[in-house]
């Protein structure tokens, strides 16, 4: 038996196993190697790795993490759980089963991007959704940003810092009381977007439905998103109202037993973010571990 599996070992998920070798726990991460950020080729905001291209952060660590003895890496997906605190059991795509004391989701999320022909190539390259990582990069380029809603005031507001006066695009009728952008000359294109002209993913110009062009370089967006897996909710963690798996500030869900971390669990999605909390999530894996071993019972 293991003594903590972690589904998902990209960023938060290889913290934890780094945490929980030095503290060694016989650790099994499981990893599908499909990561949300496959295609951004630089990661940016985060100390000593800025600039440097996510999968070489990765495979640094993982070469870095199975330094320890005690922890190991399979390429695998995890389609089963099944259990409770003490004695999970494990089932993944290639039918290997394994048991373990304790689970760590670190799993991330799956961005569903809207349907128009050239976004899914550029997203994470001239497609954006956070300045914080890319903004810098693009300051001052031609911009804009798709969205159509309320949350639009903040985002023209957010990004304004970045690139002064951004043209929002809302892809059809408007859903938002629009004055007070007209009055602040913010443009606002309503046609809806036939497809985005590229070259590698990276934007040239949005092809309109009326058959015109408008000249962009970056075009920022927040996209709805779904868990990239469904066995937490399954198993009975409770999601937050914004679809993210709830958890304390120790990376504790609301079953006994079940961690969560990274961007599975919060709307600050970044490297730095993730790797955070998967050390902490690996300390208070061992730290719970070692409070059920306890010969000495503390009041």
């Amino acid at each position: 038996m293991q003594d903590i599996i972690i589904i998902g070992g990209s960023y938060a998920g290889l913290s934890a196993a780094m945490a929980l070798g030095r503290s060694l726990r016989n650790t099994l991460v499981i990893d599908s190697g499909l990561p949300c950020n496959i295609q951004t080729p630089y990661s940016h905001n985060f100390l000593t790795q800025d600039g440097k291209k996510p999968a070489e952060i990765a495979n640094a660590a993982k070469e870095q993490v199975l330094q320890y003895g005690t922890v190991s890496i399979l390429n695998d997906r995890v389609i089963e759980v099944s259990g409770s605190n003490g004695e999970f059991n494990v089932t993944t795509l290639e039918n290997r089963s394994f048991s373990t004391q304790k689970l760590l989701f670190a799993t991330g999320i799956k961005d569903i991007l809207p349907e128009i022909p050239g976004f899914s190539s550029c997203w994470g390259i001239s497609a954006i959704h956070c300045p914080y990582c890319h903004g810098y990069e693009v300051r001052n380029e031609k911009t804009g940003i798709l969205v159509n809603d309320a949350s639009v005031y903040e985002f023209v507001q957010l990004i304004h810092h970045w690139a002064a006066m951004p043209t929002v695009f809302t892809n059809g009728e408007v859903q938002f009381d629009r004055d007070l952008l007209d009055r602040q000359g913010i443009e606002i294109v309503t046609d809806e977007l036939a497809s985005i002209q590229h070259e590698d993913g990276h934007l040239s110009s949005l092809v309109l439905a009326s058959g015109s062009e408008y000249s962009l370089n970056v075009l920022y967006h927040r996209p709805a998103f779904e868990q990239h897996c469904p066995i937490p909710e399954t198993l009975g963690c409770r999601l937050t109202e914004t679809g993210h798996i709830e958890v304390t500030n120790f990376q504790e869900t609301t079953l006994p037993g079940i961690y969560a971390a990274g961007d599975c669990t919060t709307l600050f999605r970044s490297v730095s973010g993730a790797v955070a909390q998967g050390n902490i999530a690996g300390a208070m894996l061992n730290k719970e571990l070692i409070k059920e071993a306890a010969l000495i019972e503390v009041i």
